[in-house]
């Protein structure tokens, strides 16, 4: 068949990235022809993909968002493509691949009712309504459960549109034979000692994940363990105001930003604790990569994937309405604990037992048999 796949960026250290990569590859593999359509594209490009970048210039990222829909679809019309896959929200798509929140729920959640007479709230809330209003034939692929409860609430979807989606972590994540060597290597080059903790984070958009949140838990450590802790944050965002915060909190020698990494195997053997305090988060991926690495996880409630830690018995859940100082006495217990090497175990175990990898083909599989409506 003749595809098209269109994302909005593509970064190649993002969750959605690097599965809309690993989906269009798979689609590639079974002798698809796939036309990927984005405003930018940082990375290598892989050869079996036809990519066509179109440069957009607007003050703000909806008005960006807005030209951008309005030539690629252009585009579709021109060239008759059997099924056009977005992996962002706009009018035109066949399939949609649901890896953002519900944009609706969210605003009426967090913001005030003023916040909908905004060009930004008018454009975000239009690309949805073109995706989950009742009078919309996309087919929806959705990462979680609750995410699809609350579009069928706030659009009365059709929930024959629904498929809902296994994981698709990769297989490198895995903890592999030589992790203790890795371990110790890894530890050296960054100096540190067997007897310190380190706290990892994975994810763009800092604030979103929950960074200063992993900042006031180390500050509020016992002394004598927050000397032996550090906190690594991975992932693509300006990491300023957090190293300010970092600073002001007593805390800046133990924490180090990474500006995205391709050695992120490595960082999870490395670390004593994966941590995902997020505000708002569909899924998390990471959370996965995370527990099959066996390392635990400290997450916040909101995650999609929370249940998985609680599912696999990998550590601990921050309950909704988050609480500050809940997480605070969770993070301090999870670095001591005893629980620690069943917490590792549990996690290896759960990697090798769960289906937690066969989203990308799962995928290839609901594009293989769409038809059209």
């Amino acid at each position: 068949m003749k595809l098209a796949f269109c994302l909005f960026k593509f970064f190649p250290y993002g969750g959605l990235e690097r599965n809309f990569l690993r989906i269009a590859q798979c689609c590639s593999d079974r002798g698809h022809s796939v036309d990927v359509y984005t405003m930018s594209w940082e990375g290598p490009k892989p050869d079996n993909i036809s990519i066509t970048i179109i440069p957009v210039k607007h003050w703000n990222n909806h008005g960006r968002n807005e030209i951008f829909i309005k030539q690629v679809n252009k585009l579709f019309e021109q060239k008759k493509y059997d099924v056009v896959v977005g992996f962002n929200k706009m009018p035109g798509l066949d399939l949609y691949y649901a890896a953002d929140p519900c944009f609706v729920e969210k605003i009426y959640r967090t913001k005030p009712a003023i916040f909908k007479l905004t060009g930004r709230y008018k454009h975000f809330a239009k690309c949805e309504n073109a995706i989950f209003s009742t009078e919309s034939k996309t087919k929806i692929m959705v990462l979680a459960r609750s995410e699809q409860e609350k579009y069928i609430h706030y659009y009365h979807t059709q929930a024959d549109r629904f498929h809902i989606l296994p994981a698709g972590i990769s297989l490198d994540r895995k903890k592999p034979s030589n992790a203790d060597e890795v371990r110790s290597q890894w530890r050296a080059e960054f100096n540190i000692k067997n007897d310190e903790k380190v706290i990892l984070m994975i994810g763009s958009a800092f604030r979103r994940k929950g960074l200063d949140r992993a900042l006031l838990g180390l500050s509020s450590l016992p002394e004598e363990l927050k000397s032996k802790t550090h906190l690594i944050m991975i992932g693509k965002d300006n990491p300023k105001t957090f190293l300010s915060m970092a600073e002001s909190l007593g805390v800046s020698e133990q924490f180090k930003v990474f500006l995205g990494r391709d050695d992120i195997p490595r960082f999870l053997l490395g670390s004593d604790l994966f941590t995902h305090p997020a505000y708002s988060e569909n899924t998390g991926n990471v959370i996965l990569e995370a527990i099959i690495a066996g390392l635990p996880v400290l997450a916040s409630g909101v995650c999609g994937f929370a249940f998985h830690i609680e599912r696999s018995k990998t550590g601990l859940v921050t309950p909704e309405p988050f609480s500050q100082q809940e997480y605070n006495k969770q993070l301090a217990y999870m670095l001591n604990s005893s629980e620690y090497s069943s917490w590792v175990k549990n996690g290896i175990e759960y990697g090798m037992t769960e289906d937690l990898y066969s989203r990308p083909e799962t995928v290839a599989n609901i594009i293989d048999s769409f038809e059209k409506g």
